[in-house]
């Protein structure tokens, strides 16, 4: 959701205080403006504590990190949408630490948000490419500076072929409402020897809907695995969902759906076609 134009004057402002737990307004506002920013905070997750003590908006988590992400493109997801949760950097140290990357080698991050994975993934040395839907979120991108290309568009949209090669690596935290969906498109641009790397819902352990079902038998042939991430991870980003990393490698003539899978399915059909 779109932060109005008032409200992100008042969280922008330099008396604002943004720290820990709290957000703090020390000047006063007129009662309009007030609501608006009060609405937009209890959104985000925060309340209201009057106490002389205190007289700001607390959250149950680290707020900072957050917020800074939120103004960058002025929207906020609120407590009611699935959407776009900030990569924590706690989280973001676990899937370098997993990714291994070497300086110059190719990564792709498909749902890229404000650079949460791309920077730190650039500064390992990786080539980054980026795709991120929506347009304040690429400016805020393009403006970093970090990624080697940024491709604006739902990454659903793009076709594994259209790329001329696959990458070594990808790591993403998708939309968690389509995290499946978003991670089996991903492995059509993973390079036939790559690592994907992807943040996921606890849920997909053990949802028992097909896609969910015929998803988790690929990666256990791929000899996958998912490994628990702590309760608390995405309290930063203001949500509470637990959460997985998933960790598959792919191989030459491996399960996986890769990029180089793609490539010779047409070679393949025409061979069938010319019998």
């Amino acid at each position: 959701m779109e932060i109005p134009s008032g409200v992100y004057d008042v969280l922008t402002d330099s008396r604002t205080v943004i720290a820990g737990d709290r957000v703090q307004i020390p000047f006063e506002l007129d009662r309009a403006l007030y609501e608006q920013v009060n609405k937009v905070l209890k959104e985000i997750g925060g309340r209201w504590d009057g106490r002389t003590a205190v007289r700001a908006h607390l959250f149950p988590f680290p707020v900072e990190e957050f917020m800074r992400a939120c103004l960058a493109t002025r929207e906020f997801p609120s407590r009611f949408e699935q959407g776009w949760y900030p990569t924590p950097p706690r989280v973001v140290d676990e899937m370098l630490a997993q990714a291994g990357i070497r300086e110059g080698m190719s990564v792709l991050e498909p749902s890229a948000g404000t650079g949460s994975i791309v920077g730190p993934a650039a500064e390992c040395g990786g080539i980054v490419d980026c795709v991120e839907i929506d347009e304040r979120r690429v400016r805020v991108l393009r403006e970093q500076g970090a990624a080697d290309r940024v491709v604006e568009a739902d990454f659903l949209d793009l076709d594994p072929l259209d790329c001329t090669h696959g990458y070594r690596r990808v790591l993403m935290n998708p939309p968690f409402a389509a995290a499946v969906q978003h991670v089996k498109h991903a492995l059509g641009f993973l390079d036939d020897d790559g690592t994907l790397i992807s943040v996921m819902p606890e849920s997909v352990m053990w949802h028992s809907d097909r896609a969910t079902v015929e998803f988790r038998e690929l990666i256990a042939l791929a000899e996958g695995t998912f490994a628990p991430l702590p309760d608390d991870s995405f309290a930063p980003s203001g949500t509470s969902v637990r959460t997985v990393l998933l960790v598959v490698d792919a191989e030459p003539g491996g399960p996986l759906p890769t990029h180089g899978w793609h490539q010779r399915q047409p070679r393949q059909l025409d061979l069938f076609a010319s019998t």
